[in-house]
């Protein structure tokens, strides 16, 4: 190509210089609008450093990306990598969070779910409406209720790729760097959403199982160990202002293709003698979740965004593809539509005289007042309910939103949540997932035995609890939910000493 490629000097990984592709693709719009959507979300209103966005984390990922796999190439010329290779790594890389909607998370976690439930109950009470249009209504509902349970930002990644390379005409820009298309297009989205192997079938079709060990860069669903992972750390750990205890560049130094036993092909593995910085990874990981990412204010702040999206969804219409109009929710199928939808929906709302907006601006103007649903408390859920996803978990505490109701309070008064800290891998050890090789065997690798790893370490990696709000700022009103909760706290935990006691007596036989 005649175009240069470019220099950024980030923060991060210092002066990083990225392929001409890339550059094309990074100055798009579709590209541009990851610059308004922030990387922590509402962590920006607790956390005043954390006002990073989207667009610095995806350029410092396709750049370890870079790094990674070119050192693999170096360090073991037999695994054939080749410059076609290197270049789909970092564009998946670039591109692996184009699908990210308004406040990141928040819009997949939190509003989007709220917007199925309450299609779920609009199709439950389709029966009450005259026959003929009742038909017509349940075939749309159905189709987003669909397309909401399927939705991930890696599927909307993968789709504003698609849309991104079309509407940009890149495909000769992309031959003309030496890629072949359709396969490589094919590639790239399977690396920014890579398949689950369940059995020893190969799923991709980008590359063979030979390269298997190249889906694994950018996205690895089998460890977890990633440089998205790896840039997101020391990103958020910089701008939060707190501690990074793993190392990746000593990561980089050390990584190596091997084979496994017990494997069907080849993975990324690392030197024995790196189980800590591992172990530094996971922690680090589960720290910024206790510090930032489900700290209990930023916690209520995004609900409350997400309310308020909520409430605003049927009133904003976002002009996509054919000059359809689309709500905020129904957005996800069409990405002319969503390449408008950024943060900056916060402020349109926000700013809004329209009437229909008015219960949306009511809950924003609280957040900007600082004036949050106020935290009641929260508790350790017991050893059984330890093991229920999050799904079932809330549908489990159910009952409680409805015990708060007492004198002058109403469920609905209350926002209950669950909240999940753990080290990415549910309850497990996720370095039990990781291959380690050792210096006199570096093409060969196999799981840490347990006998070699440290006595001094975390034994559990997971903990569930519930966190409670009350939305009243009254401070009588706020008194009464507070002895309420107690009370009901104070019920509960009686009733586990019961099961508890009940199970001992069960497990001693008498």
């Amino acid at each position: 190509m005649a175009d240069q490629g470019k220099v950024f000097n980030d923060p991060i990984h210092g002066h990083v210089e990225l392929h001409p592709l890339l550059i094309k693709i990074i100055d798009t719009p579709q590209f541009q609008r990851l610059r308004n959507l922030k990387q922590l979300g509402g962590a920006y209103f607790v956390y005043p450093g954390a006002s990073h966005n989207r667009f610095e984390h995806s350029i410092g990922t396709a750049h370890l990306a870079g790094e990674l796999v070119r050192a693999l190439k170096a360090r073991q010329p037999e695994l054939n990598i080749t410059d076609q290779d290197i270049l789909c790594v970092e564009i998946a890389g670039l591109c692996h969070d184009l699908g990210h909607g308004p406040f990141s998370h928040l819009f997949d976690g939190i509003f989007v779910p709220m917007v199925l439930k309450k299609k779920k109950e609009d199709l439950a009470n389709i029966g009450e409406l005259d026959e003929e249009i009742a038909e017509e209504i349940e075939e749309e509902i159905e189709e987003e209720i669909e397309k909401l349970k399927t939705w991930k930002h890696e599927k909307g990644s993968c789709d504003m790729f698609d849309y991104l390379v079309k509407c940009n005409k890149l495909k000769q820009e992309m031959k003309d760097c030496g890629l072949k298309l359709p396969e490589d297009l094919t590639f790239i989205k399977e690396m920014i959403m890579p398949k689950q192997i369940k059995d020893k079938k190969w799923p991709h079709k980008g590359r063979g199982k030979d390269k298997a060990f190249l889906y694994e860069i950018v996205s690895n669903k089998s460890s977890g160990v990633d440089v998205d992972k790896f840039d997101y750390l020391a990103r958020d750990c910089y701008h939060l202002g707190v501690q990074n205890n793993f190392d990746h560049n000593r990561f980089l130094k050390f990584a190596r293709v091997c084979e496994v036993e017990g494997k069907e092909w080849k993975h990324i593995c690392i030197r024995d003698k790196m189980m800590d910085n591992m172990y530094d990874l996971f922690h680090a990981r589960h720290c910024n979740h206790r510090r930032a990412y489900q700290h209990k204010v930023n916690n209520i702040i995004e609900h409350m965004t997400a309310e308020a999206f909520f409430k605003a969804d049927e009133h904003i219409k976002v002009k996509g593809s054919g000059g359809k109009m689309f709500t905020i929710s129904t957005a996800i199928g069409d990405m002319e539509a969503y390449t408008k939808l950024t943060d900056n929906l916060f402020e349109q709302i926000l700013n809004s005289s329209d009437e229909e907006l008015k219960d949306a601006k009511e809950i924003l103007e609280k957040i900007i007042a600082r004036k949050f649903y106020r935290f009641l408390g929260d508790k350790t859920l017991g050893e059984e309910d330890q093991k229920l996803d999050k799904e079932a978990a809330m549908a489990q505490i159910s009952g409680w939103k409805r015990k708060f109701a007492g004198k002058k309070l109403t469920p609905e008064d209350f926002v209950v949540d669950v909240i999940t800290f753990d080290y990415g891998k549910g309850g497990k050890d996720p370095v039990q997932y990781v291959y380690f090789y050792s210096k006199d065997n570096p093409d060969q690798a196999k799981w840490m035995p347990e006998d070699q790893k440290s006595k001094i370490r975390t034994v559990c990696f997971s903990e569930k609890l519930i966190r409670v709000y009350y939305k009243n700022p009254e401070e009588q009103s706020l008194e009464t939910a507070k002895k309420r909760f107690k009370q009901v706290e104070m019920q509960q935990q009686r009733r586990e000493q019961r099961a508890q006691k009940r199970k001992a007596s069960a497990d001693s036989g008498t």
